[in-house]
């Protein structure tokens, strides 16, 4: 069976080559077109798409796929606000944002994805580097694909390898497409926007970052000490104890503070414990973390595999076995008191 891409195709898939290939035209300064009526209603849908990629975690299917256009023009207008979502995150400078972004969009395309033929389905993976080999794949293509999948049954020794090819299900495949799109996705961020176009659309990028740190405090809360991974604890009672930490470990704990909702002055009185605390210097140091100064660049906290190379890992505990990241672990660790204290309340 021949298969071929329709028009609306490019509106649910549109990191496809195909899909730039349909808006090449006359090309056009980007302030010039940000600045036309055309530009300003994409910019907004940018916005908007950027705000969904913020809440998707909670998001039914039908809302990260919802009905798309198949008339050119409005083809043409979802595919400039993909591209205008991927120029606020790179101009943004923020990790985590950039993170939701290509997450959002992964599962966006994987849920029209699961509604295609299968012969579609295995054409349009195949166009994006996972082409179809009987439920196999190549070992260090597999390996390669699965670096950023940390359960388990991932792991290549837990594997059934033949001929040097991993064996796979069909239910595994569909998840390997939806990882396929994310690092592809990842690997193209963030992109090379001039500053002045970065100032053009600051204000679509302050409301995305305010509408993203309102989800980030319903998700993580008030902050918890009690529920820091090891790591972090390690770090701060090396703080509390009147003891200088590496430059490494000052990074990942403003990092994770940073992240988890803690303000920079709350997060310089902690480092005013230090033998060596230079209030400047700390300051300077935290700004530059949390994207308050320099070039506005937001840092996230290492990952768990980055803390073990840096020497900051002290042994994990049996949580620890379950996550990739320090931020993983205190979402888990809360999401587990909450849990333990609502069974041991019980019904009045």
């Amino acid at each position: 069976m021949r298969v071929s891409l329709e028009t609306r195709d490019f509106a649910k898939y549109p990191f496809l080559k195909e899909s730039q290939q349909f808006m090449l035209q006359a090309s056009e300064p980007l302030e010039v077109f940000l600045n036309r009526s055309t530009g300003k209603i994409a910019l907004m849908r940018a916005t908007e798409r950027l705000k969904r990629a913020v809440m998707h975690f909670s998001s039914s299917p039908e809302s990260l796929a919802p009905e798309v256009p198949s008339d050119q023009l409005g083809v043409k207008m979802e595919i400039t606000s993909y591209v205008l979502a991927r120029v606020l995150v790179s101009c943004a400078r923020d990790r985590a944002l950039t993170d939701r972004l290509v997450r959002y969009e992964a599962q966006r395309a994987h849920v029209f994805l699961q509604s295609e033929e299968e012969e579609k389905r295995y054409f349009i993976a195949a166009k994006i580097g996972l082409p179809f080999e009987g439920l196999s794949l190549p070992v260090p293509r597999y390996v390669e694909l699965t670096a950023g999948m940390h359960e388990e049954r991932w792991r290549l020794v837990n594997r059934e390898v033949l001929g040097g090819k991993v064996t796979i299900d069909a239910l595994e495949f569909e998840e390997l497409l939806r990882e396929q799109i994310r690092v592809l996705l990842l690997s193209t961020l963030p992109l090379d926007i001039p500053e002045s176009v970065c100032q053009v659309v600051s204000p679509a990028i302050a409301q995305v970052q305010e509408e993203f740190q309102k989800r980030v405090q319903t998700d993580l809360g008030e902050v918890e000490e009690s529920s820091f991974p090891p790591c972090m604890q390690a770090i701060m009672g090396a703080l509390s104890g009147g003891r200088n930490i590496t430059h490494a470990g000052r990074f990942a704990l403003t990092a994770f503070l940073h992240n988890i909702g803690m303000d920079s002055v709350e997060i310089i009185q902690l480092y005013s414990r230090a033998p060596d605390f230079d209030l400047t210097k700390t300051q300077y140091q935290v700004e530059h973390i949390s994207g308050r100064g320099g070039k506005g660049t937001e840092y996230t906290a290492p990952s768990c595999a980055a803390m073990r190379t840096l020497g900051l890992c002290p042994g994990p505990d049996p949580l620890c076995e379950k996550v990739a990241h320090p931020l993983s672990y205190y979402r888990k660790k809360k999401r587990e008191k909450r849990e333990e204290k609502g069974s041991t309340e019980g019904p009045c």
